[in-house]
């Protein structure tokens, strides 16, 4: 008789993400081994709201609450309870032995709850506060990345209340920074929530309004014409490993959200057809990244690459990757040897590797006499 382990999988969220992330979770509760797993599904509405109950996935995807209930989980170690909030009061829900964050983007992929996992003394799939906090940021991870000799494009960071107050100083900024084609970005989102790609003046305000929708703090970014776009997957803790890179071939003018997740004409191509040599270069670098900002569980490392020289750049590292049907992270570890089923049962292993690494560290200190 197996002793179930009772994993979390919290998804949705207050994010511009938030559709990716239920289907990223469809994928994942689909692919964990009910055998050894009982399954608690609980999810965050756009408006911040846990629920759990039954068939909380279809309910969310259809858009309705019948049965569910709000639960919370208390920033205490030591019960690992999952309680529901019934008439104003706090009632035993359910334990949990793990959990799973399926959250892209803000509120899920930023720190915010890997730092309420931490409080809580509860084991959680992926990166730590750290590394999430550091790689979600698109500006202060470049930082990071020179700092260890990692090649990136240039950037520049500009607030919202500088596009809101101060826009034509921002605009003058920009074109001095450099020439077109550029990318705006939101600092802080992924899938390419609020990105443009600026090819004119006329393009630059269109483009700071946007994501300044979806975040205070915005990317500049120089654009590489004509740039391949390769990812690399990487797994571990203390000892992380680099899968074979895949190559996207956007069917717009670059890799959008609609390009991503609702038109059909993108290509992924596994593994990528690069130089042997820039193979094991990419690779490597992809380990050195996720290295450098302490990650841990899995991450998504992506690229630029010059389609004529083969010079590289690292686009951004997302400590959270998609998870749907069409995602690269599982399909460039299957293309690897691992498939998704064997994916997930090692990511909820490393999962307990580095919960029992954290609890070794001491929190009080007794000097001796």
């Amino acid at each position: 008789m197996v002793n179930k382990k009772r994993i979390g999988v919290f998804f949705g969220g207050r994010s511009g993400e938030h559709e990716v992330s239920i289907r990223s979770a469809r994928s994942i509760i689909a692919h964990l081994d009910t055998k050894r797993y009982e399954i608690i599904q609980i999810a965050i509405t756009q408006q911040g709201h846990w629920l759990s109950g039954a068939n909380v996935l279809e309910q969310m995807e259809n858009n309705t609450h019948e049965g569910l209930f709000p639960v919370s989980l208390l920033p205490q170690p030591g019960n690992n309870c999952l309680y529901a909030i019934r008439n104003g009061q706090l009632e035993f829900f359910t334990g949990l032995d793990v959990a799973f964050p399926v959250l892209h983007g803000t509120f899920g992929e930023d720190g915010t709850i890997q730092g309420l996992f931490e409080m809580a003394g509860i084991a959680y799939v992926g990166a730590g506060v750290l590394a999430s906090s550091v790689g979600m940021d698109k500006g202060l991870f470049k930082s990071v990345m020179r700092g260890h000799g990692i090649p990136v494009l240039s950037e520049r960071i500009f607030t919202r209340n500088q596009v809101e107050t101060q826009i034509d100083a921002v605009i003058s900024e920009i074109e001095q920074f450099a020439s077109f084609p550029l990318f705006i970005k939101p600092a802080n989102l992924g899938s390419s929530v609020g990105i443009t790609k600026c090819r004119s003046h006329s393009d630059l305000l269109e483009g700071l309004m946007e994501a300044a929708r979806f975040d205070r703090r915005i990317l500049v970014e120089v654009g590489l014409e004509k740039a391949r776009e390769i990812e690399v997957s990487v797994l571990g803790n203390d000892d992380p490993q680099a899968s074979l890179p895949g190559e996207i071939i956007p069917g717009e003018d670059f890799y959008t959200y609609s390009a991503k997740y609702l038109a059909d004409n993108s290509q992924l191509v596994i593994p990528a057809q690069l130089p042997e040599d820039v193979i094991k270069e990419i690779r490597q670098t992809a380990v050195k990244v996720y290295r450098a900002i302490d990650c841990a569980g899995m991450a998504r490392v992506d690229f630029l690459v010059d389609p004529v020289q083969f010079a590289f750049y690292v686009s951004e590292v997302n400590t959270i990757p998609g998870f749907t049907s069409i995602s690269m992270y599982p399909k460039l570890w299957e293309a690897s040897g691992l498939p998704y089923p064997a994916l997930v049962e090692r990511l909820v292993e490393l999962a307990f590797e580095r919960k029992n690494d954290r609890d070794r560290t001491e929190f009080s200190y007794r000097r001796d006499p």
